[in-house]
């Protein structure tokens, strides 16, 4: 199921030093939250399958599968959360079984660019530069949310020289905080130290361990790592930069039309509101689901 649990050890400082705060296995779930087993093929969006992935039957799906509770494993390693099911949803709507390569967060466009993977759910967020290489099919709006210790003061507004843990390779790690402390640094000021993680949990860990003032994640990832951890996080301000979720497929394939007939044909039957009701995020939802939004938008 959806739960994640966190060691209960915070109130011990020794126990957190020797196991740290967040382990993000989950029991293996047989019904995931949003259950998409229920959802049947869309002619329409069938019919604009490319003929290799038609014949083939199977989607092949990237994912880093370090960033709940958009995409995460269970305790079998096996990739689950809302964003792994409305990639699942997309293959039933496409009449495809589904085949899911875990790989780091930096490889999967190379990986759907060089042919090997089909389609990329790891909350990719759509910018110019990542159209050069992919289409995106948009799905979903999320804002950049801090978290910081409770009883804290951080200001995502006022954070020269702060320490500011993020998972490596997202947006806030490439562009929102090195813009930030280069600001700080104009300014006179001390610089913001960026402490990249492989996860999200790592991430998450630094900030309960007192190696970063705070973390920066897009605002689902950011709400679920603080309602795991057992009152030791809160938000640091408001969410803000709001940017567009995609899909990521290769650059002007077929594909990316029959994906987006497949996402609005959830949206038009009520499984996409269903799955992003059972996980809690459902302030993002759209109504539409469009292609390349940066540009576009």
């Amino acid at each position: 199921m959806r739960a994640r649990y966190i060691v209960p050890a915070f109130a011990a400082a020794a126990a957190l030093l020797l196991t740290g705060c967040v382990d993000n296995s989950t029991p293996a779930a047989t019904t995931p939250p949003g259950e998409v087993s229920t959802i049947e093929a869309d002619a329409a969006a069938v019919a604009l399958l490319p003929d290799d992935i038609k014949s083939a039957g199977v989607l092949v799906i990237g994912t880093d599968a370090a960033y709940p509770p958009n995409e995460f494993k269970d305790e079998s390693g096996a990739p689950i959360g809302w964003g792994i099911e409305l990639a699942s949803g997309i293959a039933a709507k496409l009449g495809l079984t589904t085949k899911y390569q875990i790989a780091s967060f930096d490889n999967i466009i190379p990986s759907i660019t060089g042919g090997t993977v089909d389609i990329g759910e790891s909350s990719f967020t759509d910018n110019l530069e990542r159209e050069q290489q992919v289409d995106f099919v948009n799905y979903y709006n999320a804002g950049i949310l801090w978290a910081a210790p409770v009883g804290s003061t951080v200001d995502p507004d006022n954070a020269c020289g702060l320490t500011v843990a993020v998972q490596d390779n997202t947006v806030e790690d490439t562009d929102e905080l090195p813009a930030k402390s280069d600001a700080c640094v104009a300014a006179g000021k001390e610089k913001i130290e960026i402490l990249p993680y492989g996860s999200q949990d790592e991430a998450t860990n630094a900030v309960v361990l007192g190696k970063a003032d705070a973390l920066s994640a897009d605002s689902p990832v950011t709400l679920y790592a603080i309602s795991k951890a057992e009152g030791e996080l809160q938000p640091a301000g408001e969410s803000f930069d709001t940017a567009p979720y995609g899909i990521t497929v290769d650059k002007g394939s077929e594909l990316t039309a029959a994906v987006q007939a497949a996402l609005q044909s959830m949206v038009d039957d009520g499984s996409y509101a269903k799955i992003l009701d059972a996980w809690g995020v459902t302030d993002g939802g759209i109504d539409t689901i469009t292609i390349n939004a940066a540009s576009n938008g």
